[in-house]
């Protein structure tokens, strides 16, 4: 920790993560962005590196449920006939979609509507009933949402993030969370992307301003600091 100008900044993993300031996100982990039949599956995009991914994130959440961590679940949520779609957003999604103007327009694909199949999250990731879900309908998990209310009423100053995708809601929440004053960690091997280049990317972008570390690093401090304890 330094203190600079009268103000304590915190400087090492190990202070960042700590259990009774650090919350852990966890951004879009639903059966449209991650499982065979869902949304990103059946729009042909890559989705095997989020699957893959869904082991180590559960180990992480095992892991901050044994430690004391709080836990949020951020769940994509859309209405049906874009009642949650702005015009703004809609042509983000035609963007996604690679949408070309001199084509016939075909409609969207629906992700992630409310109470079906896709919007759930997967099972192995499934909350527990003292675990708190974010329903959001923009990319960054803060806007229109009671987060950061969650966040600041638990005395929160960390957020550890893992989720899908990574150029998307993951890079759009951290950014929230740091222009909210609080400190961001991204967990390296608990976010994936359907697109390779804007995985590296977004994280190569990330790594200039945010703190990013692999899971080990994080559950080893968790686990020190509860041996600590006793």
């Amino acid at each position: 920790m330094l203190i600079i100008d009268g103000k304590e900044v915190l400087t090492t993993l190990q202070e960042l993560v700590d259990p009774e300031h650090n919350a852990l996100l966890l951004i879009d982990l639903q059966n449209d962005y991650v499982m065979p039949g869902g949304f990103s599956d059946k729009q042909g995009s890559e989705t095997s590196a989020a699957r893959q991914m869904v082991p180590q994130v559960k180990q992480v959440l095992e892991a901050a449920r044994r430690h004391g961590v709080l836990r949020i679940h951020v769940q994509m949520t859309s209405y049906a006939n874009s009642l949650s779609d702005s015009p703004a957003s809609l042509r983000m999604q035609l963007l996604h979609m690679s949408y070309e103007s001199n084509k016939p327009f075909k409609g969207l694909t629906r992700r992630c509507i409310e109470n079906s199949w896709g919007w759930q999250i997967v099972e192995e990731l499934t909350p527990l009933p003292d675990e708190i879900v974010i329903r959001k309908h923009r990319s960054s998990a803060f806007m229109g949402t009671d987060l950061d209310m969650m966040l600041r009423s638990n005395g929160i100053q960390t957020v550890t993030i893992a989720g899908v995708v990574t150029q998307g809601c993951v890079m759009a929440t951290a950014k929230h969370a740091q222009l909210l004053d609080y400190y961001p960690v991204l967990l390296r091997d608990c976010i994936a992307s359907h697109k390779a280049t804007c995985h590296d990317a977004a994280l190569l972008i990330m790594s200039s301003s945010m703190d990013i570390a692999d899971s080990r690093e994080v559950l080893d401090i968790w686990r020190s600091n509860r041996s600590a304890e006793r």
